[in-house]
């Protein structure tokens, strides 16, 4: 075997552009004008890395060269690079890697099948979700070649029962799982990838071929991956290139780092959360000394400061050896230019990166790139960068489950599932639906289904939508009716043709396959052929194939309740990336997609912790520590990659590093790395685009040019000949106590819209009330008929299961509390639900009272309140004059079917559970002992003074409607611009 002497190992620091340096090596060593530099193979990590190296090459070539073979070994799918590697390939093929779906499916059919005695079963979306998890687990033992059986070596008598109990059950399904895997005649992707590894390391070998072999940019260190890259080091034209080895920590530092032993004494001290961790992990198994190494000397022009490399060892010294932060001298030339900016909160942040990328743009050949790991803060740079019309591709991409197709199927199964109005109406109004000339259309129908679903009181399901619109198309009278008329036709087509596209979710226990297929059969009844257009769509129809090439595997029933859920964990694990054609020079990427690149500018976002590095995932099957008995990798591990992936962008020559003080509307916590930037670093200069600070430009970047001025208190005065001449009782009421709020609803016409919702609010509660008091006493209220009507409460479809175990008990109390003091008085009804209505200087007052008893001493009007009801002190005020002003109706025999009669009473029934009495309601007057008001008449002769005010100054008057003095909130405080005046003084403070 010809191999060298020594491994032939190189570095490139992190401050040379790696690509870039690694292309202009490479030419510089092996192109000799001819086809020298054909002749040879690049190794790669990734499918992004080879991206990288090809463009970097392009950039090197000047007017053209022939570059090397790129093949990539970190993927699973290794057919198509191995082929490259390999002059011959071996006559014996090794098995194909079973597809992920299929693996999935069949691991959640041994989850559900196969559970340890005493232990709880797993099924549905619980145990496809732990499938999901136990793949990962599989793969990580493939990864460090550890065996299955040591699983049953484990002493784990220090652990905590869950933890027994999880590996037991892990135990036997990995017992079943190979066999399980033979049937499929295919074998675990890991696996193969290790095989096909080998089989090329031995291969090189036996027969090292005659073209160089360069291994560049990988740092997995997996043993498989280790042996090759250790092939490739001995061979005499090949050589492997790390990117940003550490080789200016000293070696005390270097060993502090930790052993790479499972059975190590000192295993406690390994620093998995170190950016070099598994570097050294990775040297250790090709059985190569640090020292071996040796630097990289190409360079590029797209190079950062050379001092930027020992800067970055030194930031992130393991805590033990922090201590030489104090000794580290001018560090000037190491930040030179490094910037910072920490915004108020993550909608700023995306708005200033924006700026930056924006600006950088403005010099001709500039790139800038953001890199980041919070997908939500690359989602809303792009939507800000749209407002200049620059369009930039996220090299990450987006979960499937939030591009369009996968968002419309994900609400359709939910609906299925369980049906909920407000998934209705988005399902019906998404984008992919009726999509073409005839969406106008639909969409008028969709509002007008919005509107009629607003009310509460929906009953449940497909029945209830449909009874809603047929209740309101057959009564003239009301609210909705010509909407419900318009719209019944359309809606009765919709129910009836998903209702049988989507029957199977109404059947129980199903085969997923058939939930599956009517999902299909309801998307593209709506949206047609655009659900599978597109880089989304055509993912989410390679996912349904999938599915369907695994007919038979996974659970052979599953809850339609359940699949929303795990159809959610698969689309959300798919990654749709965009196709090309963003701005060129502008980039978005992943940590994964910023490996070996570099941009002019390169903008490091969202460094708060949990974001950057983001927070360590629990394993549901293997503890810490047993984790660590088997030798496979701390959950930590993925946070010292990200703190590598920090420190390699760090390299570059123009930096700007940012984060929020607040994020997600929750308060946030600088991130680790941050902290050990400024307390190294000290504090960064903030970027300053046209010389504004960046943050104050993002703050202010929607603001009119010199500031806006707070909006003063509104006092709109219209003419008194376009003023109503109607009023209600209980519009006298909102008249007193926010005029704005009567000129709104009245005169604008206003209203606050219900809530998209079938759960009965206090609103419905209410007048479910008033309706059970109203046919209690029209037919008798008798003892025998209030019970029917308290059993009707009870039975009503409408009440939702938390309505139905917590508010009808607390209310039942009241209402029985309330229909004896019926039965014990001395009055009786004589009317309920009684309309009036009066004329008198041409201001037309009506009103409805709930009810009308009449006594001995006159007549009582009676108010439901479900809630509290107002004070005396109010009526005094002339804040509530309700009762006052029917009580004046009734007294003038205004009352239909009432004759004018002394009033004697006003009363509101507080149906609220009083706990103080056993759960009765109270009663209580708007006159009182206490009150300035100290019998019925004179409330009422005080509420009609109230009115005759009222109505002159508002009503047949040209007062203001200024907003009410109260500090309460309302409906028209947006409206009002109420945010903007509240609580000033005259002198706008």
């Amino acid at each position: 075997m010809a191999v060298t002497g020594q491994p032939t190992i190189y570095s490139i620091p992190i401050h040379r552009a790696f690509a870039d340096a690694l292309a202009a090596g490479v030419i510089a060593r092996f192109d000799d004008g001819a086809l020298g530099l054909a002749q040879g193979l690049i190794l790669l990590p990734s499918n992004r890395a080879r991206s990288a190296v090809q463009a970097a090459f392009v950039r090197a070539g000047g007017q053209g060269l022939l570059m090397p073979r790129l093949a990539v070994i970190g993927d699973a799918d290794l057919d198509e690079s191995v082929a490259l590697a390999l002059d011959a390939i071996d006559d014996d093929p090794l098995p194909p890697a079973i597809d992920p779906l299929h693996r999935r499916l069949l691991l959640a059919e041994l989850i559900e099948r196969h559970t340890p005695p005493g232990e709880p079963a797993i099924t549905g979306a619980a145990a496809f979700q732990l499938a999901d998890g136990l793949g990962r687990v599989i793969d990580q033992l493939h990864y460090e070649e550890v065996s299955v059986s040591a699983l049953v070596d484990l002493d784990l008598g220090a652990f905590a029962d869950h933890w027994r109990a999880s590996l037991a059950r892990l135990r036997l399904l990995v017992d079943e799982w190979p066999a399980a895997l033979a049937r499929t005649g295919a074998i675990d992707r890991a696996a193969r990838r290790n095989l096909l590894l080998d089989r090329v390391a031995a291969g090189w070998r036996a027969a090292p071929p005659a073209r160089f072999v360069v291994a560049a940019g990988v740092t997995t260190a997996a043993p498989a991956i280790a042996r090759l890259l250790r092939t490739v080091a001995d061979m005499t034209r090949g050589m492997v290139v790390l990117p940003g080895l550490d080789q200016v920590m000293a070696a005390g530092e270097w060993d502090a780092l930790g052993p790479t032993r499972p059975d190590a004494e000192d295993e406690r001290r390994a620093l998995e959360t170190h950016p070099q961790y598994h570097l050294k992990l990775l040297l250790d198994r090709m059985g190569v000394a640090r020292d071996e190494v040796q630097p990289w000397d190409a360079a590029s022009p797209y190079d950062g400061p050379e001092a930027r490399t020992p800067f970055a060892s030194l930031l992130f010294a393991p805590a033990d050896y922090s201590t030489q932060w104090q000794a580290a001298g001018d560090l000037s030339a190491a930040v030179a230019g490094l910037s910072g900016a920490v915004f108020a909160d993550d909608g700023q942040e995306a708005q200033g990166i924006a700026l930056l990328m924006r600006e950088a743009i403005e010099t001709p050949g500039r790139t800038a790139a953001l890199v980041t790991p919070d997908r939500a803060l690359a989602e809303r740079v792009a939507a800000a960068l749209t407002r200049w019309g620059i369009s930039v591709d996220d090299s990450a991409g987006q979960p499937l489950s939030r591009a369009a197709p996968g968002a419309l199927l994900l609400l359709l199964a939910e609906l299925a599932a369980a049906f909920d109005p407000v998934a209705l109406v988005a399902l019906l109004g998404h984008p992919l639906v009726r999509a073409g000339g005839t969406r106008t259309a639909w969409l008028d129908e969709v509002r007008r289904l919005d509107l009629t679903l607003r009310e509460p009181g929906l009953l449940p399901g497909w029945d209830g939508v449909s009874a809603r619109i047929a209740e309101r198309a057959v009564d003239p009278k009301a609210r909705g009716h010509a909407i419900a008329v318009q719209m019944a036709p359309w809606w009765t087509h919709v129910a009836t043709e998903l209702g049988v596209a989507l029957a199977p979710f109404a059947a129980g226990p199903v085969p997923p396959a058939d939930l599956l297929a009517a999902l299909q059969r309801a998307a593209e009844w709506l949206a047609g052929d655009a659900v599978w257009a597109g880089p989304a769509g055509r993912m989410l129809a390679e996912l349904f194939d999938q599915w369907a090439l695994a007919r038979g595997a996974g659970p052979a029933l599953v809850d339609p309740a359940d699949f929303p859920a795990m159809l959610g964990q698969l689309l959300g694990q798919a990654s749709v990336r965009p196709p090309y054609g963003g701005h060129p020079r502008l980039f978005i990427w992943g940590l994964l997609e910023a490996r070996l690149q570099r941009a002019d500018l390169m903008i490091l976002g969202g460094l708060d912790e949990g974001r950057w590095p983001a927070a360590t995932q629990p394993d549901p099957w293997l503890a810490p520590g047993i984790r660590r008995l088997l030798g496979l990798a701390a959950p930590e591990r993925q946070q010292g990659m990200a703190a590598h992936d920090f420190a390699g962008a760090l390299g570059a020559g123009r930096i700007v590093v940012t984060r929020a003080q607040r994020s997600g509307g929750d308060p946030a916590v600088a991130s680790r790395f941050w902290l050990r930037l400024a307390a190294l670093a000290g504090e960064l200069p903030e970027p300053a685009p046209g010389g504004v600070p960046l943050t104050r430009l993002a703050a202010e970047i929607d603001l009119p040019p010199g500031g806006t001025q707070p909006a003063g208190r509104p006092a709109p005065q219209p003419p008194a000949a376009d003023r109503p001449r109607r009023i209600s009782v209980t519009g006298v009421d909102k008249l007193a106590r926010d005029p704005f709020a009567f000129y709104a609803d009245r005169m604008l016409g206003l209203s606050a819209l219900d809530p998209l919702s079938a759960a009965p609010d206090p609103r419905w509660r209410g007048t479910r009330v008033h309706k059970l008091f109203e046919d209690w006493v029209r037919g008798g209220a008798t003892r025998e008929a209030f019970e029917a009507e308290l059993a009707a409460l009870a039975a009503d479809p409408a009440l939702d299961g938390l309505a139905r175990a917590f508010w009808l008990p607390r209310i039942e109390p009241a209402l029985r509390w309330a229909a004896a003091q019926v039965w014990e008085a001395d009055r009786k009804p004589v009317a309920v639900e009684a309309r009036g209505e009066r004329t008198d200087d041409g201001i037309t007052l009506y009103g409805k009272a709930d009810r009308i008893d009449r006594g001995p001493d006159g007549l009582a009007i009676i108010d439901y309140k479900s809630g509290g009801a107002p004070s005396a002190q109010a009526a005094a005020d002339g804040l509530d004059n309700q009762l006052g002003l029917l009580g004046l109706l009734a007294r003038e025999g205004a009352m239909e079917g009432i004759d004018a009669a002394p009033v004697a009473a006003l009363e509101y029934w507080s149906l609220r559970p009083d706990r103080r009495a056993d759960g009765a309601g109270r009663i209580s007057n708007s006159y009182g002992p206490r009150s300035t008001l100290k019998t019925a008449e004179a409330a009422i002769d005080h509420a009609a003074d109230t009115l005759t005010r009222l109505a002159r100054d508002y009503l047949l008057g040209d007062a203001p409607f200024a907003p009410g003095e109260g500090g309460g909130y309302g409906d028209f405080d947006q409206l009002m611009r109420r945010d903007e005046w509240f609580g000033r003084g005259e002198d706008g403070l």
